[in-house]
């Protein structure tokens, strides 16, 4: 029998609860020196809790944790960085407006007398950044500057702390296809400069390309560790979810109809600078169709989805739904004129994070006679609509629809909302992210639910930065880059690569370019 490999962190048999949930149920991790490893699971499985656990932001209710052999006590993020350990978070914890240098050593300052040596710390900084192929603006302030180069900042936070565990949470979630192939090219150099990383990702894609070794979690347990050369995404989707998933969006062409949106010459003015975020934005979105909105990040996207929506106001241009002017509306006149809304932050506008499931449900409906009855709440009624919203989305809860929303997994959250939105069968689903963060098993689901809705003559907006969504999903693409459409494509006929150019603001399509 061949000698266990030395292992540099084990986390053996951990268990970690929270009410009416075992987020983590005796579940074993051990990764070598030097390898690239991914943590696969769906949402709600207990991956970023697991993590959570090895950095010190929670404390496990069983199993230990070793480094080189050694058990290791870690109560806070402060003790792992002791021990060498580092993450990078899913949200970027970063000082928007301080420079680059300033977010890498903050908190790990280094001073004489009092005095901040930043000298020596820029450096340091300069040097990782050249051994490790992380080129960035150390004087930029990190709000000036693009994801990626934020994403930059994490990984030099990190390596500047001489970390050796090296955690990424979800990296990639909103980068460009270019800044993805960059930091896959990142995480294999830190790998052969001997950091070990812990990956965690829904993306089969990603894990395929980089990683060494794939540990397995459902719904909580561990499922097996398995080495990435010997299995295929379809084997490793299928341990994931414990069923066979398509990975491919199966659609019929799209059967356009009249016209349910149509928006002329949408102006919204920034709160963060002068300029204004969407200039001048036209397009028709019909019913029995799948128009999407692509870009990267912070090219005016959240701010013309707001003006859409009524959560911001419009400088000029106007909105028609439906044939009735609804630039100027209220939300609830906006909502019942006929458009749902998958908002692109669950937590700020789509759900009462201290309601219950239920509530949450029928946050937009409760007034309907279906619901209430002389301006008193049926809650019988609110409680059957929500049991069957939950089974029929699969929306995992430790309570059932008595679950205080706060508590369940953003995944799990992300389902309430698609579930309540799709369910109120209105002519216009204004979808914003309807996937982040969502695993492949409920991606399948969402996807073939607007997929199903398109079908049945609605009209759907997707708004999206995960470009196989983009691809596969939607039946027209208009790429928006510092707040105009500057292309529109068509999925059957575009690449990645050529969406991605768009995107990056290196490629636009004529002035000429049709406003169908």
């Amino acid at each position: 029998m061949e000698k266990t490999p030395e292992y540099v962190i084990e986390m053996l048999h951990i268990t970690k609860e929270f009410p009416g949930i075992k987020a983590n149920d005796d579940i074993t991790l051990q990764l070598r020196k030097g390898e690239i490893h991914a943590l696969l699971g769906e949402n709600g499985a207990g991956k970023s809790t697991l993590m959570s656990v090895l950095f010190g932001l929670y404390q496990p209710e069983q199993g230990e944790i070793r480094k080189n052999g050694q058990p290791v006590k870690i109560e806070s993020p402060n003790d792992a960085t002791a021990l060498h350990i580092g993450m990078v978070h899913q949200h970027f914890q970063l000082v928007d407006v301080f420079t680059v240098l300033d977010n890498i050593i903050l908190g790990a300052e280094d001073t004489k007398m009092g005095f901040l040596q930043k000298k020596n710390a820029r450096a340091k900084v300069k040097a990782l950044s050249e051994q490790y192929g992380l080129l960035v603006d150390l004087d930029a302030k990190v709000e000036d500057i693009t994801v990626g180069m934020q994403q930059r900042t994490e990984i030099l936070k990190m390596l500047y702390r001489d970390n050796e565990i090296l955690i990424f949470d979800e990296p990639t979630a909103v980068l460009t296809p270019q800044e993805i192939e960059e930091l896959m090219q990142i995480m294999k150099n830190l790998a052969a400069e001997g950091k070990s990383i812990l990956f965690i990702s829904h993306k089969l894609n990603e894990i395929m390309e980089v990683s060494d070794r794939v540990t397995v979690l459902r719904k909580g347990k561990y499922v097996g560790t398995i080495d990435t050369a010997g299995t295929t995404k379809e084997e490793l989707s299928r341990m994931m979810v414990g069923r066979p998933v398509q990975l491919v969006v199966d659609k019929a062409p799209a059967q356009p109809k009249e016209a349910v949106l149509t928006v002329e010459g949408l102006t919204v003015p920034s709160k963060v600078h002068k300029n204004d975020a969407v200039k001048n934005v036209s397009f028709t979105a019909h019913a029995g169709e799948i128009v999407c909105i692509a870009g990267i990040d912070g090219n005016g996207q959240t701010e013309f989805v707001q003006a859409l929506t009524g959560l911001e106001k419009a400088s000029a241009g106007k909105i028609t739904l439906c044939g009735h002017d609804i630039t100027h509306q209220s939300i609830r006149a906006r909502s019942q004129t006929g458009m749902s809304h998958i908002p692109e932050d669950r937590h700020k506008h789509g759900l009462v994070l201290d309601f219950t499931l239920e509530q949450n449900m029928v946050l937009q409906r409760y007034y309907e006679p279906r619901f209430q009855n002389h301006g008193f709440i049926r809650f019988d009624a609110v409680r059957s609509y929500a049991e069957d919203l939950i089974e029929q989305y699969d929306v995992r809860s430790g309570q059932g629809p008595v679950t205080i929303a706060r508590s369940m997994s953003g995944g799990n959250q992300q389902k309430a909302i698609v579930a309540r939105e799709i369910d109120r069968d209105l002519p216009l689903i204004v979808a914003v992210q309807p996937t982040r963060g969502l695993d492949v098993g409920a991606i399948e689901y969402i996807h073939s639910q607007l997929v199903a809705q398109r079908d049945a003559g609605k009209a759907v907006l997707l708004v999206s930065l995960e470009l196989d969504e983009v691809m596969n999903l939607s039946d027209r693409i208009l790429v928006m880059y510092e707040g105009e459409i500057v292309g529109e494509l068509d999925p059957k006929k575009t690449t990645v690569e050529e969406l991605g150019l768009y995107m990056a603001g290196a490629k636009r399509q004529g002035k000429e370019r049709e406003t169908a």
